[in-house]
């Protein structure tokens, strides 16, 4: 367990540390191998986090001067609502430190900077087969009701 736990906004010099993370959040989601993002798409994930004209953000938890979690968010505009929208997009702890709290600490630092950014709504979706994460966030956050329906191109 970690003795203690750092959120903090993800720096440069993160990216070897990063980059494993990201990994295995999207290897969770199925995304590895053939089926894995590319490259390129995690570059232009990695350089959004430092562009100022982008509202995507990422938080860091580290734990003895390693990263044990990232978590990604952005805020978007609402047709019914004045105040920005907060989405927490990906959330993901090294594995083998799972309900020690990171996965908490993480999300609660998106909350802080919700509200300082003026947000009134932080919302998220997870896979309805996430049984773990569904029990944290059954804790802190609630549930809208709403489905989502999505179409790929």
């Amino acid at each position: 367990m970690p003795n203690s736990i750092t959120v903090r906004p993800v720096t440069r010099q993160d990216f070897a540390q990063w980059l494993p993370l990201w990994d295995g959040y999207n290897a969770f989601y199925g995304r590895s191998g053939e089926t894995a993002l590319a490259s390129e798409i995690t570059a232009m994930t990695w350089s959004r986090f430092f562009d100022a004209y982008e509202p995507v953000h990422a938080l860091v938890a580290e734990s003895e001067g390693r990263l044990v979690g990232l978590v990604h968010y952005l805020f978007h505009r609402s047709t019914t609502a004045v105040a920005p929208n907060c989405y927490l997009q990906d959330l993901f702890t090294d594995e083998t430190l799972r309900g020690k709290g990171i996965g908490r600490a993480l999300i609660e630092g998106v909350y802080e900077r919700a509200q300082a950014a003026g947000s009134g709504r932080v919302y998220w979706l997870t896979h309805e087969t996430n049984h773990t994460a569904m029990k944290l966030y059954d804790r802190i956050g609630e549930c809208s009701g709403f489905v989502v329906y999505r179409k790929l191109f």
